[in-house]
Parts: structure tokens; sequence; C-alpha cells
């Protein structure tokens, strides 16, 4: 099903989404990839799911991405005397590594890596940053701390801390055994929490294999340190603002997306922005004029997707949720200024002949007034390259891989599209051009342009273009 939009939508499935009928409206009504969050629900829940959408992707001919989100370490308070506790600004409170029934000074933090990492002077953030708390002493049986911003401290409520590199494998034993699931049911992309330096990336990077593409999730400010080699070795990013607003000034929000956003698009992987997008939409029907803003703000950063939490999973409006992000992205992208504002932050193309080629293939297809561009590829690379440029018209990128076809659900403009391999060169420009006719995004005397590799299915090779015209004649005698 063609899109009239080229930014993607990820949607996360929950209570309200997971039957087969509505994974159907919702793939409808815009979502390309479906985000199964492995926080909640069992094994059985989420294989029912994916065996929906695979069902669901036989139906309708189309590939569709899953995304499994491992839930990764979670540090929280223990248990608290009476369920909850309240201090004030001021006042001195104690944490310990031990014991299950606390007070404000013997706070249960059973997580030994805090305390052989955190420094006097900095902050620990309970309940998303509700209590501060600034680390006066520290020893191996307690931390003492003097509270910067009051209120309650309840049972299990989750501990952040911004200042602190935690010796902490982002994969849990949970984790481990769900990315194995998840990878034997045949996700197309994993998205790694907790991500705060390369090495983590590694470590995941080891397991999946090329089985799955790698998301590192930026929601750490120790990752924003490690940018660039964190990009290097993932297959994409994904900025979640969440955390990472809990960790970083608010203020600073905005920019760092604007930052991460730029240097994907540098790293030729894409970006999902996620986290409230449309949170309003949970329990109404419409979204705030904020939330709106704040879509379209993604879009014009030049975000590959944006994703949707809480409001398709839980909410009371998933259907109209997908509508209304599907309807903000294709005003977003028909404003008048939205070209100029994207390519205002266009990063200078790389020169290797590949990278030039895809660049030539975007320029050249926009002064003819192509109405696609098609890529043949075997990785998804030429594609991705392609879309780098963010060029007016969409990319139609044909592959023999079916995993790969489905990981081009999550790319900026792209249309995967599973094929036969082809084999030689005549092979391939009428497959080109029956396949563009066919999927209606060109008539007949339409010109395209064309971008492969020689040899053909070699990944890295992408170093031809060609115009050619679509022919009016039946696809079986192209």
């Amino acid at each position: 099903m063609r899109r009239h939009r080229r930014a993607k939508i990820v949607a996360t499935v929950g209570p309200a989404s997971s039957s087969p009928d509505m994974l159907k409206k919702l793939f409808v009504a815009g979502v390309d990839t479906f985000r199964l969050n492995f926080s909640h629900g069992s094994h059985e829940d989420h294989a029912k799911v994916h065996a929906a959408i695979r069902a669901l992707e036989v139906e309708l001919g189309a590939p569709i991405g899953i995304l499994q989100d491992l839930q990764g370490p979670k540090i929280r308070v223990g248990t608290i005397r009476d369920g909850k506790i309240s201090v004030a600004a001021g006042e001195k409170i104690r944490f310990v590594p031990e014991g299950h029934a606390g007070d404000a000074m013997s706070i249960p933090l059973h997580h030994p890596e805090i305390f052989a990492a955190v420094l006097p002077g900095q902050d620990l953030l309970i309940d998303d940053g509700r209590v501060r708390v600034r680390v006066t002493r520290i020893d191996h049986d307690a931390i003492d701390a003097e509270v910067i911003y009051g209120g309650i401290i309840s049972n299990r409520k989750g501990v952040n801390l911004p200042d602190t590199l935690l010796t902490l494998s982002p994969l849990t034993p949970k984790d481990r055994a769900d990315l194995a699931f998840g990878l034997a049911l045949g996700v197309d992309w994993v998205a790694l929490s907790f991500v705060q330096k390369p090495s983590d990336v590694i470590e995941a990077k080891a397991l999946i294999g090329d089985r799955a593409g790698l998301i590192a999730k930026i929601e750490k400010p120790q990752a924003l340190d490690h940018i660039d080699d964190i990009l290097r070795i993932s297959d994409a990013i994904m900025v979640a603002r969440g955390d990472l607003g809990v960790e970083i000034p608010h203020q600073d929000v905005p920019g760092r997306q604007k930052e991460l956003v730029r240097a994907a698009r540098l790293a030729v992987k894409p970006v999902i922005v996620a986290t409230q997008m449309l949170d309003s939409m949970v329990s109404s029907p419409a979204p705030t004029r904020a939330e709106a803003s704040d879509v379209a703000t993604a879009i014009y950063d030049g975000a590959d997707a944006v994703m949707l939490s809480a409001e398709s999973a839980a909410g009371d409006y998933p259907v109209e949720t997908v509508r209304m992000m599907d309807s903000i992205i294709r005003a977003t992208e028909g404003h008048k200024l939205y070209h100029s504002i994207v390519h205002a932050t266009q990063p200078a193309t790389e020169e290797t002949p590949p990278h030039a080629v895809a660049a030539a293939a975007a320029d050249l297809a926009e002064a003819i007034g192509a109405p696609v561009i098609v890529a043949f590829t075997s990785s998804g690379t030429t594609a991705a390259r392609i879309a780098r440029k963010r060029p007016v018209l969409p990319i139609l990128a044909i592959t023999p891989n079916i995993a790969i076809s489905r990981r081009l659900r999550l790319l900026w403009g792209v249309r995967g599209f599973h094929s036969q391999a082809v084999h030689g060169y005549d092979e391939m420009i009428a497959h080109a051009t029956k396949t563009a006719r066919d999927e209606q995004f060109a008539e007949p005397g339409d010109f395209i342009v064309v971008v492969f590799g020689i040899p053909f299915g070699q990944a890295g090779t992408t170093n031809n273009l060609r115009v050619v015209q679509v022919s009016g004649k039946p696809a079986s005698d192209d």
C-alpha cells in the first residue's frame, strides 16, 4: 500500500491494538512498523501478534516491519515502610544496599553497581525526577544524600543517575531470553535500551548478527558523548525523549533531538523520534496544538520515523491517533517551507562512488521531473544513501531479501519491494520499469531514474544510474 508521505510511523502494540482486526485497521490507517514492547506482555502474547502481522503481510501483499524493544536494566528503590515516605528539600536521607522496610535513613537500593560508581556531588533522580537528591558521602554500605527537590518516595519507583557512568550491561538475563525469542520469531529490528557507550552496542550486535537491525535507544547522557561511535556500530537510533528528558534539562531536549537527527543522516542510518508525541490522544480523540507542533518539528528536522507508545498500545483512540499522525506528517511535508528547511540541514556528500552516485540520482531525478527513483539493493544501503538526500520524489527499493524489504519500512521516503534477484542489465531495466508502473509510481511515457551496482547482487557496489522511459506495454511484454 502506497503512503503519500515520506516519514514513517511506528506504533506500539498493546491491549488496545493486539487483535488481528485492529492491527489491520492500524496498518491501513498508516502504520509502517509495529513495535513489540517486551517490558510488558508474555512471549505467547508477542508470538500471537507477530503471527497476525505476518498473516496481514500476506493478505495485503506489502512488507511490514516488526520492532522488538528490549526492556533493559531497571534501577528502582526497594520496599518502603508503609509504602511511601515524604522528604523535604534540605533533608538528609540515606540509601542502603540491604533491607526491605526502609525509612528516610534506610531507603533500600539493591544495585551494588551504583554504590561502586556514584560520587559525591552527583544527583539521583527518583520517580522521573519528581524527587532529586545530591550525594554527600559514599561508602560500601551507605549513600548519604541531601534532598534538592522534595516529594514522595514510594515502593519500586525508578531511579535515574544522569551524572554517573554505570558498569552495567544493557542486556539483563530477561533481555537475553527475550532477544533469543524475538530473533527466533523473526523480528526485523531490535531496540536496545540503556545504551551508554559503544561497547554496549557491540555486546548486543554479537548476539544479533545479521538476523535483525539494531536500534540504539539514546536515553542516557553518556550516550550523547559517544554518539558518533554508537552510530557507526548501530543500524539505526531512537531519540528516546522520555528517559533522556529526565536526565538532561528539558530545555536541552529539542536541540539534542536536532543534533541526533542530523548525526543519523550523516551516518546514513534511520532515526526514530519517540515518546509522548500525541500523548493526550490516549484519552482524547484530538491532540493538543503543542503535540501537533511537536510531531511537525520532528518532520522538519528530517526524522525517518515518529513513534506512538501508549497512544496506540493502551489508548482509547488508536486508529484515530495513527490517522492524526499521518495527517500531520502529510501536512508538514506539503508545506511550502518543508523542503528548504530539510535541505538546509543536508550533510555534505561523502567522496565515495556509492555516495556520489546516490546523490547524483536524487539530483538528476528532481531535475528531469521523474516520478520515482528505482534502486536495486541487496542490503538496503543504496536506498539509504538516496534517502539521505531527502529528494522530493519517492524511492522504490527492489530487493531479493524479504527481511530487507521489511526493514526499509523504517526508512524515509522508501517503499521496499520484495522481488526475485535480477542477473543481467536488460532484465534489471525491464524489471525496474515494470515494477514502477505496476506499483503505480509511474505511468507509460514517464522517465524514471534507476540506480544499481555491478556486479549485480553484491552489497556496496552502487556505481551506475540510468534514465529510462516507462513503456505502455502489458507487464508480460516488458
